[in-house]
């Protein structure tokens, strides 16, 4: 919790699940999310399939479900040309890779971990437009 109250911006790739959850992320601070497959009806209405966040010069692509393993850093960085980050949900396993010039993040999940090893989150640094993604253990 400390990190993300620490945190200048929360960056959610889905499965908030409910209203509340949301509004109790949205209080710590600035939060951009969007809509993953558990969510509640009303979230599923609210909150964008995909986004673009654009953070200190760096352009970070934000979506839940990225489709099957077989070509999936492709199809992103398809989905999302210009971006230096994507971020994608769904699958609950941590994935922190660079492909060319772009950085792929799944941070896992830090209540679900399915079968991931251990619950996690991701914590992006950007400075002017240079990102340093890590992988924290929870």
């Amino acid at each position: 919790m400390r990190l993300l109250e620490e945190a200048d911006l929360v960056l959610h790739a889905g499965d908030i699940v409910s209203a509340g959850a949301l509004e109790e992320l949205a209080s710590l601070g600035p939060l951009e999310a969007v809509v993953g497959n558990m969510d509640q009806p009303a979230l599923q209405t609210t909150l964008p399939e995909r986004r673009i966040v654009e953070v200190e010069g760096a352009r970070i692509g934000l979506l839940h479900d990225a489709g099957p393993r077989t070509g999936r850093e492709q199809r992103l960085r398809a989905a999302f040309p210009g971006c230096d980050v994507i971020v994608y949900g769904h699958t609950h396993v941590p994935q922190l890779e660079r492909h060319g010039d772009v950085w792929i993040v799944n941070p896992g999940s830090p209540t679900e971990r399915r079968s991931s090893p251990a619950h996690s989150m991701a914590v992006l640094r950007v400075s002017n437009g240079a990102v340093e993604p890590r992988l924290v253990r929870l």
